[in-house]
């Protein structure tokens, strides 16, 4: 059987994600390991509220859609702090995120 959960076929979700491994992947910068850390943590946090907010649906999910793009604010925020040099780029994919995020945590 091939299950496949249905925030796997979110493109929120997929871009979320690929944001989240790219932050993982970076060593922290030098000095910087704290703040590394937190836009780690602020990312996951993202892709796994979406998760969160697709099973659950109704008022519920659109909660964690609103943690997810405070989550992905977070994230963006720090990058603008990291000196990691794909942090622009990460940036714009983070803020598609949060465009989509404000959408599905809509009534």
């Amino acid at each position: 059987m091939d299950y496949r959960f249905d925030h796997e076929n979110l493109d929120v979700y997929r871009l979320a994600l690929e944001v989240y491994r790219a932050i993982a992947a970076w060593p922290a910068p030098r000095g910087w390991a704290s703040l590394h850390d937190q836009a780690v943590r602020a990312s996951s946090s993202a892709v796994l509220n979406i998760a969160e907010g697709r099973a659950r649906g109704g008022p519920a999910g659109r909660n964690h859609y609103r943690i997810a793009h405070g989550s992905a604010a977070e994230t963006c925020s720090a990058l603008d702090m990291l000196p990691i040099p794909t942090a622009a780029a990460l940036q714009q994919k983070e803020r598609r995120v949060g465009a989509m995020l404000s959408k599905m945590s809509r009534p």
